[in-house]
């Protein structure tokens, strides 16, 4: 049980209650964005959760959600309330986690954030992990390398293998796990402009070409807008995708060329890989987490990852 107080109040003056259960069910609100949906997540009836928001609120004084036909959507008190709730529910699982600990028996949950395409070896070592510590939870989240950043920073990612650029390192602990070059990937008919024998590129002679592009906000297509910035070359997306294979089977088709990491390219073995002469497109792949000591569990998994 939490007691909260208001700046400067006394004890006796106002006392406001709350558990641990009541701060979950409203992050499930607030993450599922229903009612009903955040029940489903919890186990329990939905009427179970409008009647816990509705007590807190009460308690409060104020409302957590806005509540219309078709969503539910955080006030400014909710804003402020969940960010503060997670992190209390945090710290309640690293507590029980340090306990299981220091009984020899490591338990707790470990969220990992990453994006398509990065690092294979991350298998691996969860796969370790689990024989070695099967009481450990893996979650496993996917997003942009945009949205996994903030993740790390508000708390709902423990550690991440993702690829940063410089400036999106700051306020993060990074390890280098693997730096690469990016190649080209066409269809095996495409005749490509200025290859030489060596089958060479460059981004100039490929600029015109109809190009398959990642979403802004992949870290490839970060890397591959920072090397047409530095070489001078401006380019056009023909098309824009959010998945790997999807990429491949638009170049597989010959409706565009795609570049992306030779690692990646490799799964493709009937794509023809091209690479460049200079001003390569890259990539450094690492292990990210927030500064700090890490808890028992993501320590456990940081073992096996670097």
């Amino acid at each position: 049980m939490t007691a909260v107080f208001a700046p400067g109040e006394a004890l006796g003056e106002r006392e406001l209650m709350m558990d641990l259960r009541q701060m979950e069910v409203i992050v499930a609100v607030a993450d599922t964005g229903g009612f009903t949906a955040a029940a489903r997540r919890l186990h329990v009836v939905q009427s179970a959760v409008s009647g816990t928001v509705r007590a807190l609120e009460r308690e409060l004084g104020t409302p957590l959600f806005d509540r219309t036909t078709h969503r539910v959507a955080l006030t400014p008190a909710g804003e402020a309330f969940v960010p503060a709730a997670r992190a209390t529910l945090r710290a309640a699982e690293l507590t029980r986690e340090a306990v299981d600990a220091v009984k020899g028996q490591l338990r707790g949950r470990v969220t990992v954030g990453t994006m398509q395409g990065v690092w294979a070896g991350l298998h691996h070592a969860l796969a370790a992990l689990r024989t070695e510590h099967p009481g450990v939870v893996v979650q496993l989240r996917q997003a942009a390398v945009a949205d996994i950043r903030q993740a790390l920073r508000d708390g709902t990612v423990d550690l991440a293998v993702v690829a940063l650029d410089r400036q999106q390192q700051r306020g993060l602990t990074t390890r280098l796990l693997s730096r690469e070059d990016m190649v080209l990937v066409a269809s095996s008919h495409r005749e490509l402009p200025g290859m030489n024998p060596e089958q060479e590129v460059d981004l100039a002679d490929i600029a015109r070409l109809p190009m398959v592009d990642f979403s802004p906000g992949w870290a490839i297509r970060y890397a591959v807008d920072r090397a047409f910035r530095a070489a001078g070359v401006e380019r056009g997306t023909t098309f824009e995708v959010n998945d790997i294979v999807a990429a491949a089977e638009l170049v597989r088709n010959d409706l565009g060329v795609c570049i992306m990491p030779r690692s990646i390219a490799d799964r493709f073995g009937d794509l023809r890989q091209h690479p460049f002469r200079r001003h390569a497109p890259n990539w450094k792949v690492m292990v990210v987490r927030p500064p700090g000591e890490a808890p028992p569990a993501v320590a456990a998994l940081l073992k096996h990852i670097m």
